[in-house]
């Protein structure tokens, strides 16, 4: 008894959704996070002083961690590096939203972004750094709007 609603009716209805759904990695999809990242690293980096425009990390991807060392060396003069998730956040002109690693430190964390912002915090002297990154299969368009600094994002 298949009638026009019976078991026919509801294989070919699956089959129809199933065929337009389209599995794939995304900011939601936890297979994207647990597997493991594509490495990314930069280094020997030189930031610029604190009244220029900061230095922009753009990754390929969607990141999984980040890790930024501020490389200048710990016996050396301190030159403090900013970093923050965006270009007006690490200025610090209206809301300082950015972080500060002294000579030698480094700060490390799982977080999902497309950009990073480096800057050095002396007005006199350029800082250095390297960045290290896990990079998923996520698309950088999955995350579309950087964030603008002033809403307590850096």
């Amino acid at each position: 008894m298949g009638g026009p609603r019976g078991p026919p009716f509801l294989f070919y209805l699956l089959f129809i959704v199933m065929s337009n759904f389209a599995y794939r990695s995304g900011l939601g999809n936890v297979g994207s996070y647990q597997a493991s990242a594509i490495p990314y690293l930069t280094s020997s980096l030189t930031i610029p002083v604190s009244s220029s425009t900061p230095y922009e990390v753009a990754f390929p991807n969607v990141t999984r961690f980040v890790v930024i060392t501020n490389t200048s060396a710990a016996t050396s003069p301190n030159v403090p590096l900013r970093f923050g998730f965006s270009s007006e956040g690490v200025k610090g002109t209206v809301n300082t939203n950015y972080a500060v690693l002294n000579n030698g430190e480094s700060f490390e964390a799982e977080f999902r972004v497309i950009k990073l912002y480096l800057l050095s915090d002396d007005g006199l002297n350029e800082a250095s750094a390297s960045v290290i990154a896990g990079i998923t299969t996520v698309s950088t368009t999955e995350l579309e709007n950087n964030w603008s600094g002033s809403v307590g994002v850096g």
